[in-house]
């Protein structure tokens, strides 16, 4: 079974006069890692908004676990660009959040919880700290941490590293992979940048028009043990390449 499937979903903004998404079907696979690529303002996040119930779709349906999306909580964990930490709570109180959404767990087992999350992310000790004395880095690590504790196996990471500087955002993609690898969370990550794309997942999503009627899929012949040395194999180049020609067509259509 499909851990998230799009059948012949459509959607439009109230107001506008067109469609973002048009009779759109795709499907995912557990534990897999894909990365949605397309320009900007193109319908990559009304994807994720469609998918977290944030917005009901005009036609079609949205499947998580085989089951309709409408009126469920809790399907998927949902990190955007912001790490959205609020800066009066301690970094355990941001991560208890989800935890208190969802009710039922006792604040003892929360701290249990949220420790173990601050340890797999390489923020041990930091649950008392407050998020403006984070680095950007750990801040971000800090609200990936607050969306594994949602319990769900779907993640949806909505350019979580493109405010960052270029080292940090390199070291994030690395921290990223491994945590995939060390999981087996089934990762949708939205991007632009076609690099990024390549090195983190097993395949890519690509838009190729507005509205969205399609997601053309590409592999990304590579394994999980990948390295960023990778991306300079002569097959990835030219994949590379192919990629940007296909971002580039959507920029002039």
């Amino acid at each position: 079974m499909s851990v998230l499937e799009f059948d012949k979903v459509t959607y439009r903004y109230p107001g506008d006069d067109k469609n973002i998404l048009e009779n759109l079907s795709f499907a995912v696979e557990p534990g897999s890692f894909h990365c949605i690529l397309g320009v900007s303002g193109c319908g990559k996040s009304t994807i994720f908004r469609l998918t977290n119930g944030l917005l009901h779709q005009t036609e079609g349906r949205v499947l998580v676990g085989g089951e309709p999306v409408g009126g469920r909580r809790h399907v998927c964990g949902y990190m955007p660009q912001k790490d959205l930490l609020f800066p009066w709570r301690t970094v355990g109180e941001n991560l208890a959040l989800p935890m208190e959404i969802r009710g039922g767990i006792p604040k003892k087992e929360q701290l249990l919880r949220i420790d173990a999350a601050l340890a797999q992310v390489g923020l041990a000790g930091c649950r008392g700290k407050r998020p403006d004395e984070l680095s950007g880095g750990m801040r971000q690590r800090a609200a990936f941490a607050r969306t594994m504790l949602t319990g769900s196996d779907l993640l949806l990471l909505d350019e979580p590293f493109s405010a960052l500087d270029f080292l940090t955002r390199l070291t994030m993609q690395e921290w990223l992979l491994d945590q995939w690898r060390t999981t087996g969370k089934t990762i949708l990550f939205i991007t632009h940048d076609v690099e990024e794309a390549l090195f983190l997942s097993s395949s890519v999503l690509v838009v190729e028009s507005t509205p969205i009627r399609s997601l053309r899929e590409i592999r990304v012949p590579l394994g999980a043990d990948r390295t960023r040395r990778d991306l300079t194999r002569p097959e990835l180049v030219e994949l590379r390449e192919e990629l940007i020609g296909m971002l580039r067509k959507q920029v002039t259509e």
